[in-house]
């Protein structure tokens, strides 16, 4: 059985007659716009927001696409990459009969997402080593499986799959795969973006939020084959990307050297980082990472937790997330932060031991 696009759709989607936006009624060049309902006055702010964005995002996906060496029509722009999650619920996943597989510990909101649209979860948990359970993934597919949910590099753990695990999912499942890559620029790992001709199931998410650092923008990214982005475009609100960030986005992508910098400063420190807590007494575990954080075991995780709030210090307590036991996930801040970090983790220490 090969993949299809048409077999996954839910047949309401492929019946959808798509929104029309007033900028999708014409072609060419025009200098009086009487189409969309605007205040043709213009806005009490400096710089003009009184016309709608462009729907198609075509200037930002242009440059997008030759920064990521691929073809304008297989990018799909969302609102977080989190619109992108829901929107492929939306499209492919029929509510009350459908499931998807997901991999714990791992990003939250392909479950949330999945409950919000009615989607029946069903988990395979990483190894003790944070890799695939092939044998558990395969063990749960049956032909009501839509999605299989992959994080590379994973979040919270830190760590990038086996890629030929990734690879076998690929080749042997017929639904979608969805790879997120939100940490991917801090990784060595080669993206799956270059992967997108070798298999049409497969969805690779990407982000400004985090190497860009754009995460107060909401942009995220989608790639796949052009049949699959044209199902996002046919369901996605028709100006779901405004005027402002399609522009901060635009003047961002003019210095990718400057993001280059930042990401090598950020895993320097995260090395540095990693060696100092393996010297802390209390700490079991620091996980290797591909990230722009680390998860470390410490005992009393709970505790390190609130006393570093009490500091004004706040990290990500996961103790209650499969795997992950007295565990927290240290986001890599300025040298001074971490500073205060190790300096606040010191004081804890000394007290207990």
């Amino acid at each position: 059985m090969s993949f299809s696009v048409e077999k996954l759709l839910r047949e309401n989607i492929k019946r959808l007659q798509p929104y029309s936006s007033a900028r999708d009624e014409f072609s060419g060049e025009a200098k009086i716009f009487l189409d969309a309902n605007e205040n043709s006055l213009g806005s009490p702010l400096l710089k003009w927001y009184n016309r709608y964005p462009d729907p198609h995002q075509v200037a930002l996906k242009n440059a997008i696409s030759t920064i990521k060496n691929i073809a304008r029509e297989h990018i799909f722009l969302g609102n977080g990459s989190d619109e992108c999650i829901d929107l492929l619920y939306r499209a492919f996943c029929e509510p009350g009969r459908d499931n998807v597989i997901i991999c714990p510990p791992t990003y939250g909101m392909y479950e949330v997402s999945a409950n919000i649209n009615d989607v029946e979860i069903r988990v395979a948990p990483l190894l003790e080593d944070f890799q695939l359970n092939l044998a558990h993934i395969e063990s749960l597919i049956d032909e009501r499986t839509k999605i299989i949910w992959l994080c590379s590099p994973n979040n919270p753990t830190g760590n990038s799959l086996h890629r030929l695990d990734i690879e076998m999912v690929l080749n042997n499942f017929h639904g979608l795969v969805a790879i997120d890559e939100a940490y991917i620029n801090f990784s060595r790992q080669q993206s799956f973006v270059a992967e997108l001709a070798e298999y049409p199931n497969l969805v690779v998410l990407q982000t400004f939020s985090k190497a860009w650092g754009l995460a107060a923008l909401r942009l995220g990214m989608a790639f796949a084959s052009e049949e699959i982005i044209a199902v996002l475009d046919k369901v996605k609100p028709p100006y779901n990307i405004n005027q402002a960030t399609q522009e901060l986005a635009l003047k961002a992508l003019e210095d990718v050297g400057q993001v280059n910098d930042m990401i090598r400063e950020i895993v320097d420190m995260r090395v540095a980082l990693a060696a100092v807590f393996r010297r802390i007494p209390g700490v079991e575990a620091v996980h290797d990472s591909d990230a722009n954080f680390i998860l470390i075991k410490i005992k009393n995780a709970k505790e390190v937790y609130h006393f570093l709030l009490s500091k004004g210090i706040v990290v990500r307590d996961r103790s209650r997330v499969m795997l992950c036991e007295d565990s927290l996930r240290i986001t890599i801040g300025t040298e001074k932060e971490n500073t205060a970090l190790v300096d606040a983790l010191a004081e804890w220490t000394d007290a207990q031991y």
